[in-house]
């Protein structure tokens, strides 16, 4: 299964109002920041240093040197990317200039072998790809070669993408032909040597991506080596910790998802996507992709429990107060979850997809567009989130900005590209595998129409405008839904398989999926102790939360009654009229008393939103969990 023809889409409705604020809002915004031109903003002298960069190769003054993250070059990269996207959806001749230039600015930093990173370029080329561990030069790498890809895509121009085909093959000749020892500290390139191959044809993309893959925990020891060569370090790590650089094992043997939860995804997805080449792979993806849905991911959709190296923890191990949920890290849960889909049609895979956009990924930015979670908790408390050394990462405010600024435009390069992971298609089928309103152009010749609200409304109405080479479409039924009907002009489907419907479609055919829009109460199993005995409200795709905004300022003290269904209540239009929720709860009284003997508890009604809209009110208490009766 291919992606869509991202050229030919662009979203309506609920996705469609994200994508237009990302194109009005957010790639404008953060190209100020590029430029060090935002106000009230952490300096991020991206642009600079790739124009400090091409000073030092042409051995001039470069003046304020190097400034930011190893990985700063990233940034600039996820911006092409969300930009490429945007204008694949809505073409801009000024959008379209800046690209341009900005990508005249990153070919001039560009050495003459191929190598590109401005962080040694700038500050020592004698050190290059020598921390592989901290360095990031293969992570940068990869992110710009993304953007290469997309912007080829979206505009048909390649000068970037001929700079990142002859920086691969730079890459190529030091770890294929050479021999060079090493593998990526930080996986990211492996994905996106496979979207260069796919694009291109370019056979040494392939090779390269699957050496990395397959050198991958060979020697277990090879970081820790690598930091006793040198006598310099860009972190400090010592590289001993095997299993938090996914190297603990060869990669076909391993079991769990451990580690750096961002890197752990990334690579998962350089895995998965190579696996129609070396089927050796599928087993140990289909093992790591169970480790994480059904024994270390949130119901957010949020993986990655512990702020202590933003990773994996232990089975069950899923605290809501203290969860670190990168937002970064449910973005990699997709791009997995995407490729995973491509190898076997099961909505197992486009389930967590789902919910870890319209949850995490949505949460990690402020409905207008100007402000950014990288964490994503699902309890927050004032007096304590932020403050206490414990829950320090914990903000119950959205940043502007970060040094360390991953999250902003990772969010946006794809909430821009979500047709691509809405809908797939192959030799004779076209898929859905999530819904948003707009037309879809495949690269077969279908054009499909969908229709509808979702996600605060449950119906959803296919229009086949045109067939084309395509004899079927596969609609996803969630497993979220406990009653749904599907009809194709009024018939009932009935070919259901790992939920999803095939049809076999012609010109004109209507097709109308009706979901479960009732709210349902979930609970904790008791194998995760933080939470066991509690429960929380869904909606559909949402997952929904309690903020002290709603609840006379307290949520802590309430109690919902699970024996009563929630109900929806309304819309809240401050809140962009998402869907609001009503419960059944208990509030103790309050004390100033740090222990009594029993408190009483009046009756009331909780009000809950949508997880992804909290905090856009000020600050709040937010619990997801509550305690039950």
């Amino acid at each position: 299964m291919r992606y869509a023809d991202i050229r030919a889409y662009r979203s309506e409705g609920f996705i469609g109002r994200y994508q237009r604020l990302v194109r009005d809002t957010v790639i404008p915004y953060q190209y100020t920041v590029l430029r060090d031109e935002a106000e009230d903003t952490e300096k991020s002298h991206v642009i600079a240093n790739f124009i400090n960069a091409a000073k030092a190769l042409r051995g001039e003054d470069i003046g304020d040197g190097f400034y930011g993250m190893v990985f700063q070059d990233s940034d600039a990269a996820k911006w092409i990317e969300a930009a490429a996207y945007s204008l694949a959806c809505f073409p801009d001749k000024e959008l379209e200039k800046q690209v341009d230039e900005l990508i005249d600015i990153i070919a001039d930093a560009q050495d003459a072998d191929g190598y590109l990173d401005t962080y040694f370029t700038i500050k020592d080329r004698d050190r290059r790809w020598t921390d592989l561990l901290e360095g990031h030069e293969l992570y940068c790498a990869g992110h710009m070669t993304e953007a290469a890809v997309a912007y080829a895509e979206a505009t048909g121009k390649t000068k970037l993408l001929d700079v990142m085909t002859r920086n691969m093959e730079h890459i190529y000749r030091l770890f294929v032909e050479e021999g060079r020892e090493g593998i990526p500290g930080h996986p990211e390139i492996e994905l996106a040597l496979m979207r260069l191959y796919r694009y291109t044809g370019n056979e040494h993309a392939l090779i390269l991506a699957k050496t990395f893959i397959d050198r991958r925990g060979t020697d277990p020891e090879w970081f820790a080596k690598e930091c006793r060569r040198r006598d310099w370090s860009v972190w400090g790590s010592d590289g001993k910790d095997a299993d938090y650089q996914q190297s603990g094992a060869p990669v076909r043997e391993q079991t769990d998802a451990t580690g750096h939860a961002v890197r752990a995804v990334y690579l998962y997805t350089g895995m998965a996507d190579l696996i129609d080449k070396d089927a050796t792979l599928a087993p140990a993806c289909e093992r790591l992709w169970d480790s994480i849905t059904k024994k270390r991911m949130y119901i957010t959709g949020g993986i990655g429990s512990s702020c202590n190296g933003e990773a994996f923890t232990a089975d069950y191990d899923l605290p809501p107060d203290t969860a670190y949920c990168e937002t970064c890290a449910s973005i990699g849960l997709m791009f997995f979850a995407s490729r995973m889909l491509a190898h076997d049609t099961d909505r197992r895979y486009s389930d967590v997809m789902e919910r870890a956009f319209y949850n995490t990924v949505l949460a990690g930015m402020q409905l207008d567009g100007k402000r950014f979670f990288y964490v994503n908790p699902l309890e927050c408390d004032p007096g304590i989130s932020g403050k206490v050394s414990t829950h320090r990462h914990t903000v119950t405010t959205r940043p502007g900005w970060y040094a360390c600024a991953c999250c902003p435009p990772n969010a946006a390069r794809l909430i821009m590209s979500f047709g691509r992971y809405a809908y797939g298609e192959d030799e004779d089928t076209v898929y859905a595998h999530m819904y948003a309103g707009g037309t879809v152009t495949f690269v077969n010749g279908c054009i499909l129409r969908c229709d509808t609200s979702y996600p605060h409304d449950m119906d959803v109405r296919f229009t086949v405008e045109k067939a084309g080479s395509a004899k079927r479409l596969a609609v996803r039924i969630p497993a979220w839904s406990e009653s749904s009907t599907l009809t194709a002009d009024g018939r009932p489907v009935t070919d259901l398989r790992k939920g999803y419907a095939y049809i076999d479609i012609t010109d004109g055919m209507s097709i109308v999926l009706t979901l479960d829009g009732m709210p349902h109460w979930n609970c904790a199993s008791p194998r995760i102790p933080t939470i066991a005995g509690m429960a929380a409200v869904t909606r559909g795709p949402l997952v929904y939360c309690f903020e002290g905004t709603d609840n006379g300022g307290d949520v802590a003290g309430l109690t919902v009654d699970t024996s009563k269904d929630p109900v929806v209540s309304g819309h809240n239009e401050e809140l962009g009229g998402c869907v609001t929720i009503d419960a059944a709860a208990m509030r103790d009284e309050d004390t100033d008393e740090l222990y009594v003997r029993s408190l009483r508890q009046d009756p009331v009604t909780a009000r809950a939103i949508p997880y992804y809209t909290w905090c856009n009110r000020g600050e709040t208490a937010m619990r997801v969990w509550m305690r039950k009766r």
